[in-house]
């Protein structure tokens, strides 16, 4: 009896709601195709590695297995941040064992299901096998930093701005309550874009994301700058509470990693990917104290309270956005690997599995990869569009126009107890970024 043909199904770095969607959707479709479908625990853990078990380390998924997954949050099949890459470098001695863990499985065809670092490993496999593995890698992160067309969101990250803006929504009425400040930091290693789409949902009294420094190198003390004239032009509207939303990226602003690592006195954790844990840098508690020790000068006793958002958001059950949408991508992953005329379009290679105006739009690897790096392009804010004037538009922040008015200058330097010139001088910076 011929066997059948077999899919295998894997998660890759950080979790995401909506995982679970995908696992469900690929199962279901290539189950309904005649497949038989591998799920893979752990990422690239085991495979790429020379104790790979299948027993212990895959487990057969049938329909009635993943009916139901696709309104929890987690995935079944666990993730990890392995990667075939070490150093900067492709690992040939892991790529050779997954090469070997694929041919004792008998899987033809492969969904990865990651962000940037796995859709590159996803792309080596796809390069290095040369024909004998299909692969289609659905793109995952809350933190919406992978270069989508027409602007579409990576899944998982409305669910986390959902939820996230809830939480700043509670801790704005604390703040109003209890007339104190929270500066909140935000889960968002490359970009924005969390922090961003948080504070605006949430009305938040404003939110400071990498973009908007451009390229520059930047201190702690500016960002301290902007934070303090959004609070004394708060003070100035009448109000002595507010909410500010960091973004965490915001952290590798300040210089090298080095140089972080002096201000803090310790060095900071790296992952896997040679990325630096940013939720290793209390990013937060280095603003809080700056921002206390201005007020405690000038006789001022303030209350900040700082708050980390970002792991509560990973494992949560998906809303309805994200479980249409998952459904989606992992219908479209099938699809594409099994489909002649995505095949033979894109002449048998991997591609990212995205949707664009309402159609299934596979994206060979090469095109969304850096050229210069070799690695999955970033997406990050565009602090030029309109959206991003929308979201400034409604902050509460030091603006030029502040400073050039005599009457809102003058009270404001008096609310800082600096004369108008020394005002103007000290939060000039802070107005132009």
């Amino acid at each position: 009896m011929e066997h059948k043909k077999r899919l295998g199904i894997l998660v890759g770095g950080g979790p995401a709601p909506g995982i679970n969607g995908v696992i469900g959707s690929v199962a279901i479709a290539a189950n309904l195709r005649g497949l038989e479908v591998i799920g893979i625990y752990d990422g690239f853990k085991w495979i790429s590695s020379s104790s790979f078990d299948p027993v212990q380390h895959t487990v057969k998924l049938e329909i009635k297995d993943v009916s139901r997954i696709h309104l929890q949050g987690g995935s079944i099949l666990r993730t990890a941040r392995d990667s075939l890459v070490k150093g900067g470098k492709i690992d040939s001695e892991k790529v050779a064992n997954v090469r070997k863990a694929m041919k004792t499985l008998g899987i033809s065809y492969l969904v990865t299901i990651g962000g940037d670092d796995t859709a590159y490993s996803a792309s080596i496999l796809d390069s290095e096998m040369q024909g004998a593995l299909l692969t289609a890698h659905v793109p995952k992160t809350i933190d919406n930093d992978l270069p989508l067309p027409g602007n579409m969101p990576t899944f998982g990250f409305q669910t986390a701005r959902d939820l996230a803006t809830q939480l700043v929504k509670n801790l704005m009425e604390d703040a109003k309550t209890t007339n104190r400040w929270y500066f909140v930091v935000m889960m968002g290693r490359s970009a924005g874009h969390l922090a961003l789409g948080v504070g605006k949902s949430a009305g938040a009294t404003l939110t400071i994301i990498p973009e908007e420094f451009g390229q520059q190198t930047i201190r702690v003390e500016d960002v301290c700058d902007i934070l303090e004239g959004a609070m004394l032009k708060r003070r100035l509207l009448g109000r002595k509470d507010g909410v500010a939303v960091i973004a965490e990226g915001v952290a590798l602003k300040f210089g090298s990693v080095e140089e972080i690592e002096q201000i803090l006195g310790k060095p900071i954790p790296r992952d896997p990917h040679g990325h630096v844990r940013l939720a290793e840098v209390p990013l937060g508690e280095l603003l809080k104290s700056e921002i206390e020790r201005r007020f405690n000068e000038r006789g001022e006793k303030i209350t900040i309270v700082t708050k980390d958002i970002g792991y509560e958001l990973r494992c949560a059950p998906p809303n309805a956005f994200d479980i249409e949408y998952t459904r989606e991508l992992g219908f479209g992953a099938v699809e594409y690997l099994l489909s002649n005329e995505y095949s033979l379009k894109n002449q048998q290679k991997g591609a990212l599995i995205s949707i664009f105006e309402g159609k299934l739009n596979p994206i060979p690897f090469e095109q969304i990869r850096d050229p210069q790096t070799g690695r999955t392009k970033v997406r990050t804010v565009d602090i030029n569009s309109y959206s991003y004037r929308v979201a400034r538009s409604f902050m509460i922040r030091l603006e030029k126009e502040d400073l050039e008015d005599p009457n809102t200058l003058d009270k404001l330097a008096s609310l800082s107890g600096l004369s108008k010139d020394a005002f103007k001088k000290k939060f000039q910076k802070a107005t132009e970024w």
